[in-house]
């Protein structure tokens, strides 16, 4: 009977006997490089995270150092000339054209609203459209009794505009419910002229008075009429029946020659 001996550890036994190191040193060192690829991809998370919010933050920026995008386009550009006479309600005209590709409405807004009215205050230009509005103002006498004439006023107009849809409807509360798309047109001065001196600035306001003027009676009148026509009261001739009266008149001659 052959007598095996024990302790005497074979190649085998030598070989997984080390394998428990071997493979608690495997696992760390893989736990520990996947530990390593999870920390260097949050960093990359979250690096890209903080370039995503530096980079919304400089366009923010940048948007609002742009300049505001304008819809119209006024003439005067930036000033309304008013004659000056004292103790008179005076008036100026500005013109108003949407130079942009969509509907936009308008809206006057001054600071002295007591002594100042717009005509219209506001409504919607449609593409290329334009219009002249009428801003009427009562000029106060002067402390000193000193004409001020070329001089700056304290009272101060602004024109905002903002896109809308095509058959909207002109209400002032647009402009309040979209506050966010309001575009601040321009801010314009007063400048009051020598009504008794005539001057580049003078007559191209009564020239654009005078436009104002003729377009407004031109929208009051009545649209062309299509239908019958009307003499007096409820007497209705009608084309057609008058022609066949003066047919039958003359057959009825013919007849009788």
């Amino acid at each position: 009977m052959a007598i095996v001996d024990r302790r005497k550890p074979s190649s085998e036994t030598k070989l997984f006997g080390l394998c428990p190191f071997w493979q608690s040193t495997t696992s760390s060192s893989s736990s520990s490089s996947t530990q390593n690829l999870n920390l260097n991809g949050s960093r990359r998370v979250d690096s890209t995270g903080n370039n995503n919010k530096r980079s919304s933050t400089v366009s923010s920026v940048a948007r609002s150092l742009l300049p505001p995008r304008r819809r119209l386009r006024l003439d005067p550009a930036n000033t309304l000339y008013f004659p000056y006479e004292p103790g008179k309600q005076t008036r100026s005209a500005i013109r108003l054209k949407n130079t942009s590709k969509s509907y936009a409405a308008f809206k006057f807004q001054t600071t002295a609203p007591k002594s100042c009215y717009m005509r219209p205050p506001g409504g919607i230009l449609a593409p290329g459209e334009s219009i002249i509005a009428i801003v009427f103002k009562f000029v106060e006498q002067p402390e000193n009794n000193e004409k001020q004439l070329d001089q700056k006023s304290k009272v101060k107009f602004k024109i905002m505009s903002l896109k809308v849809k095509a058959g909207i409807e002109y209400v002032p509360e647009l402009f309040d419910e979209q506050r966010d798309q309001v575009t601040i047109e321009r801010v314009l001065r007063v400048v009051f002229l020598d009504a008794e001196r005539p001057s580049p600035a003078l007559e191209k306001l009564k020239r654009q008075l005078a436009e104002a003027e003729a377009a407004l009676e031109t929208r009051k009148k009545p649209p062309a009429e299509t239908g019958p026509r009307i003499l007096g009261e409820g007497l209705v001739i009608d084309e057609w029946k008058e022609r066949r009266e003066k047919y039958l008149a003359r057959q009825q001659v013919e007849a009788v020659d």
